[in-house]
């Protein structure tokens, strides 16, 4: 009898401390499952310290109903804002100490990556970025906010990122030696 291939359930985040979205997605022997997608709206709270509280706990719900592998999270690209960097990275720093404190593995994508990851182009706009993953997801319906979207680009995104051929051997080496000592075949002789 043939064992059933072992799933990854991933969490994707896109941080904010107005609206935060995030999205699940169950992978099998190659075969993507959106589980939710959504966007947490906080911002009509005005004390922060409520805001990072209800993120904390959107995510912390998160994980005890899906019960992730791993989770992967948008790292907040430098603006000329300080205010909005300290207080996106709060939220970031919240939503990682929830995977953290239920000792999921926890990678970090730039926004670049993500967009170059899903549409092979790092500069897409939001409109091309979900586009390709209605296509490649068959997704239907259109979330009210492009955080929940978002943060599926960057669940696919570590799913492309960690599933690939590349990444494979890539984890299984240490440098360019360790590379051509297991693989003397690969090494071109003149």
């Amino acid at each position: 009898m043939k064992q059933a291939a072992a799933s990854t359930i991933i969490l994707g985040i896109d941080p904010g401390t107005v609206v935060m979205g995030y999205a699940i997605i169950k992978v099998q022997a190659n075969n993507i499952q959106l589980l939710d997608m959504d966007a947490l709206k906080v911002g009509s709270l005005k004390d922060i310290y409520e805001r990072l509280e209800l993120i904390y706990s959107r995510v912390n719900e998160l994980i005890l109903k899906y019960r992730p592998n791993t989770f992967a999270i948008e790292a907040p690209f430098f603006g000329k804002n300080v205010q909005s960097m300290l207080k996106l990275g709060r939220a970031q720093g919240v939503a990682i100490a929830a995977a953290m404190q239920h000792k999921i593995g926890v990678t970090e994508y730039s926004p670049k990556k993500i967009k170059q990851s899903i549409t092979g182009n790092g500069n897409a706009a939001k409109e091309q970025v979900w586009k390709m993953l209605q296509t490649q997801l068959k997704i239907e319906e259109t979330p009210q906010y492009f955080d929940a979207s978002d943060a599926l680009a960057v669940a696919l995104c570590h799913h492309y990122q960690t599933s690939s051929v590349f990444a494979k051997e890539a984890k299984s080496f240490k440098g360019w030696d360790d590379f051509l000592t297991k693989n003397p075949g690969r090494l071109l002789k003149k």
